[in-house]
Order: structure tokens, then sequence, then C-alpha cells
């Protein structure tokens, strides 16, 4: 316990109070000699006790209270400066009668893949049990449990309302903005309705995904006690019509995974069609080329762990938490581990597209903002980074490089710029650290935006656009733009995200891109888009999803979230 309290416990007055008022039976109906009820007494004496705790700086705060640091500094003395330091947990003789809600929400937590020790569990137990074996109103035990159980709920309001960990701490490119509920004010509500653990599970996430997501969770889990699914291997590749040894491990390794129903006897050796299917399912849900053939890729995803796909969807659901409550009831949701785009309706899939993605050393962010208009025909700015590192290069071997791809120069960014002619620029004495120049290339086929591109303003100057490069599609892994997005299926998105404006019907957008003239177009309904990185997740259809960790974040989070939890100061206003 901090030396301030030990002070104040210690002096003759506090102590001379404390025996004549304080340490008495709980079931006392002694007074006060002014008349008032001793919990009266009590819970003031625990007001003083709770003013000394929360009234200190954050680093004294971070320092043990009752074996525990405190979280949530800030917002804590917040809370209880304005019940003027009040017990909120404490009611009638001194008892807690909504600890036991606050308990089973933080025993719970592990469904969510969260530690329940991180919300003082064990502390708050003890606490509570000392408290009762006691038999005497102790204002000490119960300053120290109040201020344990308040910083519980707000550290885990907190962080199911936004994650456990801030994004921007361990991954640069994630800049989607953490909740804003004020939760301290919700913790009032919660103690006087006596709702306080429902009142944090409404605000875990409410889209049904993230429940279906835990749900697997908890299947993995039963798996990985009965020992986990077994390891298979095979020669070369196994195809249908193959009879081998190995065949009947595999058939019992997807049986595990609910990838294929075993009927009856031991399943045989032949490759029938009915595991080729099996295959092809177990394939789709692993991000593989579906081709019903077990190679080298499709083994290794059979052959990772359990407990390591246990943690990809622990890890993935703090990524749902960070995505935050609404998402819009018309939304488009672009996975970048998955390289696909999903347009949504009521959380209802609407249309799916394959997408290009940024290189892993051209990451693309993670973010959300609304999209707004459209471009036809679009000019591409080349970005500074290209035009220095990858054009100028270029220019350099070959003099009428910047005519032949139709990209006009410019002296600044301004609007107002003056075109240069590329001729009159002796471009082999050009430096990289002081590049004078702006390249616009043209609407046209050698543009790489093609056709059209969707604009969503923000800082990160990212967009989703058309391609010429349609050849890429036909990968797998599709990790290749410089940070935007490439659409596989742009004249689509266009002509449903038009499809209110009785002026952009698909004829006009035909004709507007032919004639090749740079148009702009608002949309009637602007709609958010989600640009997200999920390696895990379950699907429109309830089918668990698992991705390669492209971008190897995977790794990264997993370590910060077996870290203890961090002050809460991101999630103050800002």
């Amino acid at each position: 316990m901090n030396e301030m309290i030990r002070f104040i416990k210690n002096s003759t007055a506090f102590f001379g109070i404390l025996l004549l008022f304080v340490i008495v039976p709980m079931d006392s109906g002694i007074h006060a000699d002014d008349g008032a009820p001793v919990t009266r007494i009590f819970s003031s004496r625990t007001a003083e006790l709770i003013k000394v705790i929360v009234g200190q700086s954050d680093d004294s705060l971070l320092q043990s209270l009752g074996g525990e640091s405190i979280y949530a500094g800030e917002m804590l003395r917040r809370f209880y400066d304005r019940r003027k330091f009040k017990p909120a947990w404490s009611g009638e003789g001194g008892a807690f009668p909504h600890s036991e809600s606050l308990v089973e929400a933080i025993e719970e937590v592990s469904i969510d893949g969260l530690v329940p020790e991180y919300y003082h569990l064990s502390s708050i137990k003890k606490l509570h049990r000392q408290y009762q074996e006691r038999r005497t109103l102790d204002p000490e035990i119960a300053a120290e449990m109040d201020v344990l159980l308040t910083d519980a709920f707000l550290m885990l309001g907190c962080h199911f309302s936004a994650g456990c960990v801030d994004p921007v701490t361990i991954e640069a490119e994630w800049f989607v903005h953490r909740s804003g509920l004020d939760v301290d004010i919700l913790l009032e509500d919660a103690l006087r309705d006596g709702d306080v653990r429902d009142t944090l599970r409404r605000l875990l996430p409410p889209q049904d995904r993230y429940y279906e997501l835990r749900g697997h969770l908890m299947a993995l889990r039963s798996i990985a006690k009965e020992g986990g699914w077994q390891e298979v291997s095979a020669p070369a590749l196994l195809r249908e019509g193959d009879t081998n040894s190995n065949v009947t491990a595999i058939k019992k390794r997807l049986a595990q995974s609910k990838d294929m129903v075993l009927h009856g006897n031991e399943p045989g050796p032949l490759f029938d069609d009915i595991l080729r299917m099996a295959i092809v399912d177990f394939q789709k849900r692993h991000g593989l080329k579906a081709d019903g053939i077990v190679g080298p890729d499709t083994l290794n995803a059979m052959n990772v762990p359990v407990e390591k796909r246990l943690r990809q969807i622990e890890v993935n659901l703090e990524r749902m938490r960070w995505l935050g409550r609404n998402l819009g009831h018309r939304y488009i949701m672009v996975n970048i581990a998955d390289f696909r785009l999903s347009y949504l309706e009521h959380d209802e899939l609407v249309m799916s597209m394959g997408v290009v993605a940024g290189k892993p050393f051209w990451n693309t962010p993670v973010f959300s903002e609304k999209m707004r208009y459209i471009i036809l025909n679009p000019w591409w700015i080349v970005p500074e980074s290209i035009a220095k590192e990858e054009l100028l290069p270029k220019i350099v071997n070959d003099p009428h490089y910047l005519e032949r791809q139709k990209i006009r120069t410019y002296r600044g960014w301004a609007r107002s710029a003056e075109e240069i002619k590329p001729e009159t620029v002796d471009w082999k004495n050009i430096s990289m650290e002081t590049f004078p120049f702006v390249f616009r290339q043209e609407p046209g086929p050698l543009n790489p935006l093609g056709r059209m591109k969707f604009m969503l303003p923000n800082k990160y100057n990212v967009y989703l656009h058309d391609t010429p490069s349609k050849g890429l599609f036909a990968l797998k892994s599709r990790a290749f733009s410089h940070g935007c997005i490439r659409l596989e299926r742009p004249d689509d998105l266009a002509e449903y995200l038009l499809q209110d404006d009785p002026e952009w019907k698909k004829e006009k957008l035909t004709a507007v891109m032919k004639e090749g003239e740079r148009t702009r177009i608002k949309l009637l309904n602007p709609i958010n888009v989600h640009v997200v990185y999920l390696t895990a997740w379950v699907d429109e259809k309830g089918v668990m999803q698992f991705r390669n960790d492209v971008y190897e974040r995977d790794a990264r989070l997993d370590k910060a979230l077996r870290n203890k939890p961090v002050r809460l100061s991101a999630f103050l206003p800002r």
C-alpha cells in the first residue's frame, strides 16, 4: 500500500476515529455521537482514502496498490472527482453488490482472446475474501477494492470498445480512429442500473462476424485440449484416383477441422471425389489455389499447429475491436491480407472482387474514410518517390521515354505550375535530392490508373482505381502496388455506386470513358470505405477463413498482447 495511506492510517487522530467509529462488527446497529450510522462514517473514511490514492501523479499511481498497478489514471480521477471521491462499489453495510457481476465479466474475457489477470482478477477476489472474513468495516480494504474494481471496469470498457493494444504503437500503417466513448460515464450508469457485466459486453463489436469468430476460437480450443490435429505428409503430389497410405491420414485431418465428414468405418486409402471436394474447400478457406490437389502449399497449411491458428484468431479479434462499432449500414471493406474488396449492405454481401495491394515495403495503410467521388479517365500524378527512384533512371537512358508514355512535365506542384519541355532538361545532372519536377501522365491505355479511380480523400493519398495489368488478378497473392488499391472489376463497382443517380447510367459511363475526357462524378450517397488487415475471419457464409500474414504483422501484435496493458491515455479525448 502506498506510503501516503500508511501515514494517514498510522496517524493518532485517524486511528482513534477508526477505533471509535469504524472497526466495529459489520452487522452492528451502533451510531456515532451525532446519530450518524457507522456505515456513513465508514463511507466517509473510505472516501478519504480513495482521494489519497487517485490524487497522486500517474507515476505514483503505477506503483503497487494491493499488489496491482493502476492503469486508468486520469479517467479514474475524473470518475471519482465527479463523485467527490465517494466509494462507487460498496453498498449498505459495506457490501459490494456489483463486484460479482464485474468478476464474471473479467473471467469471461478469455473467450475474446484477452487475459483475465490483466484486470486485477486475483487481487479483487483476495480483497473481497479478506473483507468478508474480517467481520468489520475496514475502509482500507474497501478503498483498495473500490479503486481496483473501477480501474478494471475502465480498462475492460476501453479494451472491448477499441482494443487492448494501441495499434499505432505496433503497426505504423494502422490509422483507424479509436473509440471516443466516455467509459467512466458508462460505469456510473451501470452501477446505478445494476448491469455491470451486460454494459461491458455491449461495448464489444456488434457485428455478427466478431461473435462467429469467437465461436471458432472456442471450437479450436476444444480440439487443442484433445491433442490438436495430426500432422500429415505426402510424396510429391496427391490427386483424385491415387491410392496411398497418406490419404487415410489426410481424411482424418480434414475431419478434425470439419472440412470433411467421415462415415462409418476407418477411411480408406483411395483419393476419391469426396476427398477432392474437401481439399478444394480447405484450399479456398486458406487462400490457396483451389485445384483439389494436395501439394506442398496445401500440406503446409494442414500442418500449421492448432495452437498457432488459435493465436491467429485471438490476434484478429483484437483487430476487429480496433475497427470500432459503427461501420455504416452500407460500406466497402478491403481486406489487404485477402486481396479482396467486399461491398456490404446491412452486413449482407452485395459484391466482391479481387484487388492488388501494396508491396511489403510499400504497405497499403489501414484506415477508414468516405468515398465521395469518382474520376473517369484520370490523370496519374506520379508520386515523388516513384518519379525520382523509378522514372528518372528510365528518362536518363531513354530521352523519348516521357513522350512515348504521354507524361507531361511541370515545375512544381502548384495548379499554375509551368509546363516544361523534356528535351530542354539535362536529366543526367538532375539531383534526386533536389528533384524539382512533377510528372503527370495523360488518360489512356498506358495510364496505370486505367479508366477510373475512386476517391476517398485521406492524408495517405491512397485511393481505389482501375488497372491495365489485369493478369495480376490470376495470382493468389497480389502485393504489387505502391500502396494504392487496384480493382479487378471497377466498372461493376462504379455502376453500383451510381445506381441512384439518374444522370449516370451504364451507357453514359461507357461513352464518357471512350471519349477520354477527364470527368469527375460526385457520389449522391458517399460510402464508408474500411481498409483492413485480417488474416483470420468468418465469411458471409459462416466459414472460417485463414490467410498468410503477407505484411508479417501478426507476430508483432501477438507479442504486444502478451504484455501487460499500458496506461489508457490513448482512449482520452485528443
